[in-house]
């Protein structure tokens, strides 16, 4: 059980700070201080029998909805105590052990509605399932405050329940901003869990079609290489890691063109940008990809030039059982009309 405690405060003082203050026929400058207040709350747990053996990082999110890369950061910080004392990230809990946490208090963010358009392939009481256009973020994040998925699912939901925080209540995974395609998102806790039980399972059947650069040699196969956080651009994902992540992706080739080609691959592990790492790893990159690859430009059979000003990749169906009714449920959606485009182009 997870019990918030009294709240604490930090109060930051910016000092002789000059700003600009523009006012009618005057040019004056001024020094001005910022004060800012940072609201501290602490989280007590107490371990169950049920949880004992699970890394503190991985069961303190899943109660507190810190994100998992937060939750080293207050661990390397000395902000998380398990009996009174300072752990390492991969300690693994006993039962009984008093876990306090202290961290920034996230209450103040809110998630505002916004009427924005969004395909709803299905809803009740649980679960909805979008079609998530690309160029739309998921979730509210640094330089994405707002127009993201979780501001038009409020505006749609008129309620959202579900853990996982205050900007992304009920996400249980996320597609990335230039993919389309189907997601699912919780509406309530029960949901939620059960749904996030099936992904860290791996029994949720993932679906993706792409186009990539060049023609693979095979017309099938999987990629197995671990992939983890690049050690020379932190931004971005590598197999050319020393502590990477199982990663397996399992491809089909569906259509062959002049320098490029349609696949479809299968996710069996969910690693950030995992299909684009590894179409990249293995000299196809996803066309439009500008993190990966930079194959933005390719030649046709008619030797006209022909751009992707996005990445191709979309994620055509998602299934998984119901967290409710316990029955297995499948939703598609066709490759949006800038994608579609490009394939008519392709094929002449």
């Amino acid at each position: 059980m997870l019990t918030p405690l009294k709240n604490s405060y930090c109060v930051l003082v910016y000092p002789s700070k000059r700003a600009l203050v523009n006012k009618k026929n005057s040019n004056n400058i001024h020094s001005v201080q910022v004060k800012i207040t940072i609201t501290m709350i602490s989280h007590r747990v107490k371990v169950q029998e049920k949880d004992s053996g699970k890394r503190i990082d991985i069961l303190v999110s899943e109660k507190t909805g810190v994100t998992r890369s937060q939750m080293q950061r207050l661990i390397k910080g000395g902000l998380l105590l398990v009996d009174s004392r300072t752990v390492s990230q991969n300690y693994r809990v006993k039962a009984g052990n008093i876990i306090v946490l202290t961290a920034e208090d996230k209450k103040h963010e809110q998630l505002i509605p916004e009427a924005i358009p969004v395909e709803i392939l299905y809803m009740d009481r649980s679960l909805v399932v979008v079609n998530k256009p690309a160029g739309m973020v998921v979730y509210p994040a640094a330089g994405h405050s707002r127009g993201t998925l979780m501001n038009a699912l409020l505006c749609r939901c008129k309620k959202l329940e579900a853990p996982g925080g205050p900007l992304r209540p009920g996400v249980v995974h996320r597609l990335d901003k230039d993919t389309s395609g189907v997601m699912v998102v919780a509406l309530d806790s029960g949901a939620y869990y059960k749904l996030a039980e099936q992904f860290k399972q791996r029994t949720i059947n993932r679906r993706y079609v792409a186009l990539i650069y060049g023609n693979p040699k095979d017309n099938s196969g999987q990629i197995s290489l671990a992939i983890g956080r690049s050690e020379t651009d932190r931004k971005k994902m590598s197999t050319r890691v020393r502590r990477g992540k199982e990663a397996l992706t399992i491809w089909k080739t569906i259509e062959r063109f002049h320098g490029a080609a349609l696949i479809e691959a299968k996710l069996k592990t969910g690693r950030t940008h995992q299909i684009r790492v590894h179409f990249a790893s293995i000299g196809h990159p996803v066309l439009g990809d500008r993190a990966y690859g930079k194959k933005i430009e390719i030649e046709t059979r008619e030797r006209e030039k022909l751009t992707f000003p996005r990445q191709m990749l979309h994620a055509e169906a998602l299934g998984f059982i119901h967290p409710v009714t316990g029955k297995y449920l499948e939703f598609h959606s066709p490759p949006p009309d800038d994608m579609a485009e490009r394939i008519k182009q392709l094929r002449g």
